[in-house]
């Protein structure tokens, strides 16, 4: 039995780095979502002013990472059914 080493060293090092970047893009969505518009009554948190559009950016963020997350997943699937 004659192992490709070579071959076998480039799938486990492109599985580990594509791994380490969806995990990655999960977690900064996770973060993103968790980010939360300060109570109205609330003095922590930043200015008055802005607060919103934080939010709002974050959660796009976290959308787009989450979507990136879909879309390597289901390339994977492809090249592994195709």
């Amino acid at each position: 039995m004659n192992i490709d080493w070579a071959a076998l060293g480039s799938v486990f090092g492109v599985s580990l780095v594509a791994t380490v970047v969806l995990v990655g893009l999960f977690t900064l969505g996770i973060v993103g979502l968790s980010k939360q518009q300060p109570a109205a009554g609330s003095t922590t948190g930043g200015t008055a002013t802005g607060g919103g559009a934080s939010v709002a950016l974050a959660r796009v963020g976290a959308y787009i990472c989450f979507a990136l997350c879909v879309a390597a997943i289901t390339y994977g699937i492809y090249l592994i059914v195709d």
